[in-house]
C-alpha cells in the first residue's frame, strides 16, 4: 500500500501541495483530477521520488519512501512523466528494454525478453517494434514508453497524464489496458487525468485536488455529481445536469 501523511511542497512562498495524506487503495485505480495548477502532478512526482517534499511522510509498504535504494524503488514503483524527451537512437523495443534494467543492469535475460514481448503485445506495439522512436507519432510514442512502464512489472504504477497525444480509439484501448492491469495482474495505478469522462468510466476511487489540497475523496460514484465537480472546477455542473445533459458521456 502507498500511503502518505502530511505531504507539503513549496517553491518560495507558494505552496503547491498542502498537508496531503491519504491511502491508495491497492489493486485498483485512483485518479487524481483538478484544475491546473491543483498540485497533482507535483503530488505524483514527490510519491515517485521525482520530487523531495518539505514536509511529510510516505510510506510503501510500510517502509519510508526515503529509506528504498533506487534500484529496490524502481521494482516496486514505475512512473510516467507527462512528457519523455529521448537524444538517443533507439528501436521501440530497446525503449522498452529500458524497464527491466532495474532487474538485469543492462544485461538482458531469457525473462527480461519474455516481459518485454508481454508488454509489445498488451500495448499491440508488434508491428513497430523495430521502428526507432523519432519516427513514430505521438501516439505511437506514448504507447511505447506506456509499454515500458508495463515492462518494469512493479506493483504500484503512477501515471501522468497518459492519454496525452492519443486519439479517442487509442485512449480507450490504453484505459482498458490499465482496468485489465488492475484486475487480471492486481497492480495499483494511481494517474493523473484531465478527461473527466475516463476518469469516471476506468476509475476505482478519485481524489479531487484544488489549490494544493484534497478537497474530496472516495468512491468514483461518490464523486462524480454535479455539486462535488462544480466546487473542484467552478465551473456549474448544477445548470448542465439541470438542462438535461448527461454529466458524462459514454461512447466506448
Amino acid at each position: 500500500m502507498i500511503s502518505v501523511d502530511s505531504i507539503t511542497k513549496k517553491y518560495s512562498e507558494n505552496t503547491v501541495v498542502d498537508q496531503v495524506s491519504m491511502q491508495f487503495p491497492v489493486g485498483k485505480i485512483t485518479s487524481l483530477i483538478g484544475a491546473n495548477g491543483a498540485g497533482k502532478s507535483t503530488l505524483l512526482s514527490i510519491i515517485s521520488r521525482l520530487l523531495k517534499q518539505n514536509n511529510g511522510n510516505i510510506m510503501i509498504n510500510d517502509k519510508n519512501l526515503e529509506s528504498y535504494k533506487s534500484r529496490a524503488l524502481a521494482q516496486q514503483l514505475s512512473i510516467l512523466k507527462q512528457s519523455n524527451h529521448l537524444e538517443l537512437k533507439l528501436t521501440v523495443r530497446e525503449l522498452i528494454g529500458f524497464g527491466r534494467f532495474p532487474y538485469s543492469q543492462g544485461k538482458l535475460t531469457k525473462q527480461d525478453e519474455v516481459k518485454i514481448d508481454e508488454a509489445i503485445d498488451f500495448l499491440d506495439l508488434g508491428d513497430i517494434q523495430d521502428k526507432y522512436i523519432d519516427q513514430l507519432s505521438g501516439g505511437q510514442k506514448q504507447r511505447a514508453f506506456l509499454a515500458l512502464v508495463v515492462a518494469q512489472d512493479t506493483d504500484y504504477i503512477l501515471l501522468d497524464e497518459p492519454l496525452n497525444n492519443l486519439d479517442m480509439k487509442h485512449s480507450v484501448q490504453i484505459m482498458k489496458r490499465l482496468e485489465q492491469l488492475c484486475k487480471e495482474k492486481g497492480k495499483t495505478i494511481i494517474i493523473v487525468i484531465h478527461e473527466i469522462n475516463f476518469a469516471s468510466h476506468y476509475s476505482d476511487y478519485i481524489v479531487a485536488m484544488k489549490n494544493g489540497k484534497i478537497i474530496h475523496s472516495g468512491a468514483t460514484q461518490d464523486i462524480m455529481n454535479p455539486k462535488v465537480l462544480s466546487e473542484v472546477f467552478e465551473i456549474d455542473f448544477e445548470i448542465i445536469h439541470k438542462s438535461g445533459k448527461q454529466l458524462c458521456n459514454y461512447f466506448y
